[in-house]
């Protein structure tokens, strides 16, 4: 069987491991993309001509024509959660079968996001800077964690691993997700917009999809309190970004964190990351080697199972695979 992993050289390095590679190299005869730059969709075709697996990277999209020109193809994997730079639509018409892996990245992203609060709470990023500049750091007071109140919007699986760690700091933990039920009662379900208006902290970790598009718009900026601090480690596509640019430069919120946004490769965009009031990270949440692994390794154990000839985990149009191995 062929496979066509479509890392460039660094990103294989840092999201895929030689460990895994290893063992794809033992049930595959795998092609490695070894350019700097990632496949567009014409050159993603002519990679994979010949093979029957390709796993993607989150860089490489891979729409309708992919599929129309790799008649060959059986499956295309996904070495992360999201899928949503596969035509998983156009894929299914083409019988070919789509896998994502399970979310490994939890805990890492869990500890970002308690970083990033202490960093905005105390301006950690914003002395250093200065430090680093040769500059008297600004000393301003800062706001402690425990006894404040933190809205998380969306009860997936990061915000139930970071609920409890926010609720063992001290704080006062609020939820916002219309269709999950929570149990816990250290925490409180309130609607979407009583949250915005309580929250010392609202961080953003709701599923993006069409209804979630915009969801942190102006009229959900204007419920927030101006001391409050905004937190998206979601996707950029749940935040109306020009409303809030507005806030941050009129001081309408007090800062913001934020590890995604609506630039290349899913990263905050340069003119929010610019501003003073915000701290920026390169979309690293899951940029740790046991996350890295969890995911790549899915992959591994999907393509063993294909080799088998048995349906892998993570199949999300199993019913649209005729073009079996």
């Amino acid at each position: 069987m062929k496979l066509l992993l479509t890392h460039v050289p660094l990103a294989r390095r840092q999201y895929y491991g030689a460990r895994a590679l290893a063992q794809l190299h033992e049930l595959a005869e795998v092609t490695l993309h070894e350019a700097e730059a990632p496949l567009d969709p014409r050159g993603l075709i002519a990679a994979a001509q010949d093979v029957d697996l390709i796993i993607a990277d989150r860089a490489t999209p891979v729409p309708a024509e992919v599929f129309a020109g790799l008649p060959k193809l059986k499956a295309a994997l996904r070495s992360a959660i999201d899928i949503r730079n596969i035509d998983v639509a156009a894929a299914s018409q083409a019988s070919v079968l789509v896998t994502h892996a399970e979310a490994g990245f939890v805990q890492s992203v869990v500890e970002l996001t308690v970083g990033l609060l202490v960093d905005l709470s105390r301006g950690m990023s914003r002395a250093a800077t200065a430090y680093h500049q040769g500059r008297k750091p600004e000393i301003k007071v800062g706001r402690q964690l425990a006894g404040s109140t933190v809205g998380i919007i969306g009860y997936g699986r990061i915000s139930r691993e970071l609920a409890p760690v926010l609720a063992a700091l001290g704080m006062t933990v609020l939820v916002s997700d219309p269709y999950a039920q929570v149990d816990d009662r250290r925490f409180v379900k309130l609607p979407f917009e009583e949250l915005l208006g309580r929250a010392d902290y609202v961080i953003c970790l709701a599923i993006a999809n069409e209804e979630t598009e915009n969801l942190m718009d102006a009229a959900a900026f204007a419920r927030m309190k101006p001391d409050a601090f905004f937190v998206n480690m979601s996707r950029g596509n749940l935040v109306d970004e020009k409303a809030l640019f507005r806030v941050l430069t009129e001081n309408r919120i007090a800062g913001a964190a934020m590890d995604v946004g609506r630039a290349l490769d899913q990263m905050p965009s340069p003119e929010l990351a610019r501003l003073e009031n915000v701290i920026a990270t390169p979309h690293i949440g899951g940029l740790t080697p046991p996350a890295s692994e969890s995911q790549a390794f899915d992959t591994v154990r999907q393509v063993e199972a294909l080799v088998k000839g048995e349906v892998p985990p993570g199949a999300a149009n199993l019913k649209d695979w005729t073009r079996r191995v």
